[in-house]
């Protein structure tokens, strides 16, 4: 990535053109939520329904302080059904950044065709409205699921794989740039996975 200069006032890649930075908060906790919120021009999903023992692990988002942040992603941390632990990301962005699909493995920006063709896989609820999440095939062990919600993408990626059973349950999510109360966050350390991008096969 090249720094935005005397050419471009944005970040440059030399295979994908301009491209908005990505960062992740190196602490969690409600300033970081703050952080999020002063420069989210999507979602911040959080979810609700989740068994006891969940936490937030972490923040990151894809932008920059002149165009503000195109995508967000929130980890929550917690107790596998199947016994261990489990991670999930919730994913927020426009169509083209592509975070999502850079944590889910995937070559391309967007999910593709597979989205939204035949019977949902998963639902969510989203301001009292199910919302429909579809599988995505990815490698390594962790499963996706893509949707819109608020005409933007919407990803719940679930490390590990089997854990994806959680997206079963009866779970809502919530735009914390909504509002929230403070007393229902919880926080634990940042997640690995935040930094983890894997490379895309």
């Amino acid at each position: 990535m090249r720094a935005p200069g005397l050419w471009s006032s944005a970040w440059q890649c030399a295979h994908h053109g301009s491209v908005p930075p990505y960062s992740v908060l190196t602490r969690c906790g409600l300033d970081a939520v703050e952080h999020v919120l002063g420069r989210a021009k999507v979602p911040v999903w959080m979810a609700h329904g989740l068994s006891a023992g969940w936490v937030c692990t972490g923040l990151g988002y894809a932008g920059d302080d002149r165009d503000g942040a195109r995508a967000v992603v929130t980890s929550l941390s917690g107790p596998s059904p199947l016994g261990g632990a489990a991670d999930i990301l919730l994913v927020a962005e426009e169509p083209g950044v592509g975070l999502g699909a850079r944590y889910a493995g995937l070559a391309g920006p967007d999910p593709g065709s597979s989205c939204g063709s035949g019977a949902p896989d998963a639902k969510v609820e989203i301001a009292g409205h199910p919302t429909a999440l579809w599988s995505l095939p990815v490698s390594g062990d962790c499963a996706a699921f893509v949707g819109e919600a608020k005409g933007l993408w919407l990803w719940a990626i679930i490390c590990p794989a089997p854990a994806g059973v959680l997206m079963y349950d009866a779970l809502s999510l919530e735009d914390l740039r909504d509002g929230y109360a403070e007393a229902e966050l919880a926080f634990g350390s940042v997640s690995p996975l935040l930094s983890a991008v894997p490379a895309p096969d």
